[in-house]
């Protein structure tokens, strides 16, 4: 019975407060920044393909669940400028589920001429398929006309855009998601003449710092940071910390949690501010291809009933031949 009464809290948050934090955010995104940060589109120099999956919640029926699989690479214009990549992701939630397809152009804009320094400004566009399944839901009442009948969808468009700088050892972005949300018509979400607004995203900002601490010849520190908002939750804070031995092998920890950079007079005062701390290791079988791996424990009141998250990533490098990269890819 109590697990019950957690999924139908965890699906009410996720229909009734949507206009909150909805982004899925990845524990291993230092990885995979693409995700958040169009900019990043082509930072390997190199075609380089990756995945993740993403188990919240373990052992609570109806948990989110979110795959994503992208590809990004130079497109062999002059001076290395051109940066593309496209991603497909998947996510669900109890009785709903999201499908989307996006591309990026980003532009490099090199700063010294030994190609280690370069600033970048990337677009990204595409469509996101939300529907909910009435077959996956339980009621008492068969006439319920609130419930769809079977599976429904509607397809919303969406654009991004963001700045990224980096050098050999230090790197720095600035993103916004959905920017189409505030424009979305609200129509587009009445299915069988009910109104499903509540599942409607808004803008998200995304910003993300790192440095990279050369301890010796075996060993790098990496620090890094990202902040969430989204205007109307709680602002969240990712603090990641990575210990890269030999060149191979990355150890890791991070914690998130909610903090309070301004007065949102909508937001309950009393929300918790905890969130998860997360273990992760990443290792690079061979120099192209990596495998990666996160446990977050939930630190709030939801830990209680749950087994934890897991996540899984891998990444591949298609090094090519003519290769002009000419500092290490640590970001």
């Amino acid at each position: 019975m109590k697990r019950i009464i957690i999924v139908m809290v965890i699906c009410c948050c996720g229909l009734l407060q949507s206009a909150a934090q909805q982004n899925v955010q990845f524990s291993q995104y230092v990885f995979n920044m693409l995700s958040v940060n169009p900019a990043y589109a082509g930072y390997k120099e190199d075609w380089y393909l990756q995945a993740a999956y993403r188990h919240q919640w373990a052992g609570i029926p109806g948990a989110p669940q979110t795959g994503i699989v992208s590809i990004d690479g130079l497109t062999g214009a002059g001076e290395q400028r051109v940066g593309v990549g496209a991603q497909l992701g998947i996510d669900r939630l109890g009785p709903q589920e999201s499908l989307s397809a996006y591309g990026f152009y980003n532009y490099r804009i090199p700063l010294d001429d030994e190609n280690t320094r370069r600033f970048c400004i990337g677009l990204g566009g595409g469509i996101t398929q939300y529907s909910i399944d009435g077959t996956a839901l339980k009621y008492v009442d068969d006439a319920d006309m609130t419930i769809p009948v079977g599976k429904t969808s509607t397809i919303i468009p969406d654009a991004r855009i963001g700045v990224y700088y980096y050098t050999p050892k230090f790197y720095a972005g600035l993103s916004v998601m959905d920017l189409f949300s505030l424009y979305t018509d609200n129509t587009r979400y009445y299915w069988g003449g009910q109104n499903y607004k509540t599942i409607r995203k808004t803008q998200h900002l995304y910003l993300t710092t790192g440095y990279m601490v050369e301890l010796s010849d075996q060993l790098k520190l990496k620090p890094s940071l990202m902040v969430k908002e989204d205007f109307k939750g709680p602002t969240n804070l990712d603090v990641t910390t990575f210990l890269l031995i030999a060149d191979k092998l990355w150890l890791g920890g991070s914690y998130r949690t909610g903090v309070k950079l301004w007065n949102k007079p909508a937001l309950n005062s009393d929300l918790d501010p905890l969130d998860a701390a997360s273990a992760l290791v990443e290792f690079y079988a061979t120099p192209q291809l990596r495998i990666g791996y996160a446990y977050d424990i939930s630190i709030n009141k939801l830990a209680s009933y749950q087994q934890g998250s897991h996540e899984i990533s891998i990444g591949f490098l298609f090094n090519s031949k003519k290769s002009r990269i000419t500092s290490p890819r640590y970001f």
